[in-house]
């Protein structure tokens, strides 16, 4: 298998300080992209960008909390101050939150959509409008089944996850006069706290491989220019859309 096919891509990865944010970051550094680590956590970004550049990849880490507009308006302007354009940009981070809804306070049910909801919005509006203005870009969402289903118990954070779907599939249309493909990923259950356990381990967790969702993020990014997929579902029997 290639190990460039992201070569000399600028990738941005919000929430890649950990999970599958940060095995998004490793496998694209794998392909060669140069990756902006985009994180809250200082110090866990630079590990990730350690890692990255271990394995002979280019790598930075900024700052970043997805909920704060300033902050992500910063982001965008200083990978473009630094690199001149942003050809991928994975809008990863997310939190769980909410129980049954009788039992959800204002304040969860708030502070879920400001960082999964509108955080994403606030990284689509200033990634587009970049790639809308250099010509072209991949835009990733992250979103989960639970973006497509809900069970009781689940109802704030689906809630956060559909509208991310519906953010895509709408931005997906916005975007295909100006060559900006625009995907959500839609996993279960994933071993994200195991990014940095052996395989076995991953195995028996008996969840997703956090970089089976990596490289599906790899798949659509190297996409064809004419090839548009709106959403990918990864289970443990494997990926469908």
């Amino acid at each position: 298998m290639s190990k460039s096919r992201l070569r000399d891509k600028i990738a941005i990865v919000t929430g890649s300080s950990s999970g599958i944010g940060k095995a998004i970051a490793l496998r694209f550094g794998q392909e060669r992209a140069t990756v902006v680590v985009a994180a809250r956590r200082m110090t866990l970004c630079e590990q990730t960008v350690h890692q990255i550049q271990q394995n002979g990849g280019e790598a930075v880490a900024i700052q970043t909390d997805v909920a704060d507009e300033r902050q992500v308006e910063r982001l965008m302007t200083d990978t473009v101050n630094r690199y001149g354009r942003i050809d991928i940009l994975v809008n990863n981070a997310g939190i769980g939150g909410g129980s049954r809804l009788a039992e959800t306070s204002t304040q969860t049910f708030d502070h879920v959509m400001g960082v999964n909801l509108r955080g994403t919005f606030f990284c689509c509006r200033a990634g587009f409008r970049q790639m809308k203005q250099q010509g072209g870009g991949v835009i990733i969402n992250m979103s989960s089944v639970s973006g497509l289903q809900a069970w009781a118990g689940t109802g704030t954070y689906s809630a956060s996850k559909h509208g991310i779907m519906a953010l895509t599939k709408s931005l997906a249309d916005e975007g295909r006069p100006y060559h900006i493909k625009v995907s959500a990923i839609c996993p279960g259950a994933v071993a994200d706290e195991l990014v940095d356990a052996s395989p076995a381990e991953i195995e028996r967790s008996q969840k997703i491989d956090p970089f089976d969702v990596a490289e599906a993020a790899v798949y659509l990014s190297a996409l064809g220019k004419y090839t548009v997929v709106h959403q990918l579902v990864i289970d443990r029997l494997g990926a469908d859309w």
